[in-house]
């Protein structure tokens, strides 16, 4: 097996790019402590989105995943390439933009990834329609970003995302990152969070549809009660035990879906 050049000197190696949002995990402790947060990952097949210089790569590798890295920035080849000759067909790098990969084409993959900030939401967002075609995704996010993904009804970081999420699957708050483990620091903080999907009680495509629209108006203008933003007929409020005046982040992600299941009935009367 090829020998390994430390991580930080591989890293320095790479001029960080602002635009990439690429802030490089050079902690191999913490990079360990992701990998084995995942669960078994021997013989899995792991999707990676932004390696940078292989750090959490490493780790994957080291506990028996099979890493398929998407990689937007070609200078980070060189970094990785130690990575295909020490474990040969276990890692595979595709230089590509991550937000036009087909990720529906994959079969119950894992996803572990640092990801990279300026399209941590955007990736999100794209996956959640399929979400029950992967089989676990462990992620970092800015901790702002990370706090709206389990937000709790009541909450100032909850939200649409939260909901439309939550929906889907069960989410886990891991644990916090300081700035210092990256290579540059960023200015904020970061949360590894565990997303893991609900096969038992996955909403129908057309419930998560009326879903994405009820959501979109009731939380468009937060502050305003949601008899004035989702304008349905006051009776699908009060059988699903809601008030009229009630706000959008008051409402339970349970009783999102129950006004979606209602509202779809309403419209087929």
């Amino acid at each position: 097996m090829a020998v390994l050049s430390p991580l930080a000197e591989v890293a320095k190696t790479l001029q960080s790019q602002k635009s990439l949002g690429q802030h490089f995990l050079v902690h191999e402790d913490i990079c360990r402590r992701i990998a084995i947060s995942a669960g078994t990952l021997s013989g899995k097949i792991v999707i990676e989105i932004g390696p940078g210089p292989g750090g959490l790569t490493r780790s994957l590798l080291e506990l028996g995943a099979c890493v398929y890295a998407i990689e937007k920035d070609a200078r980070c080849a060189a970094a990785l390439a130690p990575l295909e000759e020490a474990y040969g067909e276990r890692f595979s790098l595709h230089i590509q933009d991550a937000l036009k990969v087909d990720f529906s084409i994959f079969s119950f993959p894992l996803v572990i990834s640092n990801l990279p900030y300026n399209i941590s939401t955007q990736l999100l967002f794209m996956w959640i329609p399929f979400l029950e075609r992967f089989d676990k995704l462990v992620l970092m996010f800015q901790k702002e970003v990370a706090e709206r993904l389990y937000a709790q009804p009541g909450t100032k970081a909850y939200g649409r995302l939260s909901v439309l999420l939550q929906a889907k699957a069960k989410v886990t708050k891991m644990f916090h990152l300081p700035p210092g483990v990256f290579l540059p620091p960023p200015k904020v903080h970061s949360t590894v969070v565990s997303i893991v999907p609900k096969r038992e009680s996955y909403p129908s495509p057309v419930v998560y549809a009326a879903l994405e629209m009820l959501t979109r108006s009731a939380f468009s203008t937060r502050r305003k009660m949601v008899k004035n933003t989702l304008f349905l007929p006051e009776q699908l409020f009060v059988q699903n035990g809601i008030s009229p005046q009630a706000r959008a982040e008051d409402l339970t992600v349970e009783q999102f879906l129950h006004l979606a299941e209602s509202y779809l009935e309403k419209r087929l009367d």
